[in-house]
């Protein structure tokens, strides 16, 4: 945990509880020791997309559709969020559950690779999340950039990783893979870039 325990039961406690179908999702993941973007990301996510405007969000990596019901919430009546995963279960729990959110027309799930889905979208998304292997979030860039609308956001999780990015001496592929990700999106000129220390570690690019 990068942020201090404490300080995240405050932020906790100032928020409204989450509606049943958050919190089902929530409880699932505590039992299967399933990695979520927790309420506070979720919050965040939903309020960035709230600021440009949103209407076509991508998501790539979405498990069973926690943070992707987030982002629903937040969009206009004919918004959509086009979700990745390798996992067919996964999808057909997050399609159970914005059927029971009443939100299932605000979604498209896709199962495979995120990448190769994402190559065949149309550009001019309005927020693309990026929660995929961390030996993929360099290639994720370029990708990324092109599918964005100029003024459109690229939001990657984890890019804290546990922390591990400040210990010089260690070595993991997968920290590599996160350090690589945060010094290339910090070098391109056409894009606006902040590293927010929530949670894990959440990188927030601006296409200019």
């Amino acid at each position: 945990m990068i942020v201090e325990p404490r300080i995240e039961s405050y932020i906790a406690s100032l928020g409204a509880q989450p509606d049943p179908v958050l919190a089902a999702m929530e409880a699932l993941a505590e039992r299967r020791h399933f990695p979520i973007v927790g309420r506070q990301t979720g919050s965040l996510l939903s309020l960035f997309a709230k600021a440009v405007g949103a209407r076509r969000v991508l998501e790539l990596g979405s498990g069973y559709g926690y943070s992707a019901l987030w982002f629903a919430r937040a969009l206009p009546e004919d918004g959509m969020v086009i979700c990745t995963d390798h996992s067919s279960d996964n999808r057909d729990l997050a399609l159970g559950y914005f059927r029971t959110a009443g939100l299932e027309k605000r979604v498209e799930f896709h199962v495979g690779n995120a990448l190769a889905i994402a190559r065949d979208q149309k550009p001019g998304f309005d927020v693309i999340f990026n929660d995929i292997d961390k030996e993929d979030y360099a290639a994720s860039v370029p990708l990324a950039v092109s599918l964005l609308r100029s003024g459109g956001l690229f939001i990657t999780d984890n890019t804290l990783w546990k922390g591990k990015v400040v210990e010089a001496d260690t070595s993991d592929a997968l920290v590599e893979s996160v350090r690589a990700f945060n010094k290339l999106v910090f070098s391109r000129p056409d894009l606006e870039t902040v590293l927010l220390p929530v949670r894990d570690g959440i990188t927030v690019c601006r296409k200019k």
